[in-house]
C-alpha cells in the first residue's frame, strides 16, 4: 500500500506545517483506493482542538468535526483516507503517542517542521494488531 497525492497537495501540507509552528498542525486526507494505493485528492485541515499547552506536541480532533469531513467526502464519492500532522522540531516519525491513539487501516503523513521550515515528509500505517507503524511509500505526482 503505497499513498499518492498531487505536489499542491504535498506542498499544502507542508505550510500547514510551517504556518502552525511551533504548534502541531492537523487534517485530513480525503481520496480514494487506486490499485491499491491510496490516492489522496483532497486535504482538509482541522483545528486542533487539544488544550493549548499540549498543542506543540499533540492534536486532537472533535468528533463531531471528523463525522462532518467523512459526510461531505462521502457524498463526494470519496473517503477518508487518512491524516496528516506536523512534528516541531521532531523527526517525521510515529511517536509512541501517536501509536497509542492511531487506527490501522489509516495512512498518516508526518512533516517534521525544524525551526519554522518543513523538512522531511513520510507516510505510516499501524499494523492491524497496532504493534506499530510501517513506513509507506509516498508519490509526489504533478
Amino acid at each position: 500500500m503505497g499513498v499518492r497525492l498531487d505536489t499542491e497537495s504535498a506542498g499544502f501540507i507542508r505550510a500547514e506545517g510551517e504556518k502552525s509552528y511551533p504548534r502541531e498542525c492537523f487534517g485530513f486526507l480525503i481520496g480514494r483506493l487506486d490499485d491499491g494505493a491510496r490516492r489522496i485528492v483532497r486535504v482538509e485541515p482541522v483545528e486542533n482542538a487539544r488544550e493549548e499547552e499540549a498543542k506543540h506536541n499533540r492534536y486532537l480532533i472533535a468528533p463531531e468535526r471528523f463525522m462532518a469531513v467523512e459526510r461531505a467526502a462521502r457524498k463526494d464519492g470519496l473517503d477518508v483516507l487518512g491524516f496528516y500532522h506536523s512534528h516541531p522540531d521532531a523527526p517525521a516519525r510515529p511517536s509512541a503517542f501517536d501509536t497509542e491513539q492511531a487506527w490501522p487501516w489509516y495512512v498518516y503523513i508526518i512533516v517534521s517542521i525544524e525551526k519554522g521550515r518543513s523538512t522531511d515528509m513520510t507516510a505510516w500505517a499501524l499494523q492491524d494488531d497496532r504493534a506499530r507503524f510501517n513506513e509507506v511509500a509516498i508519490t509526489i505526482e504533478d
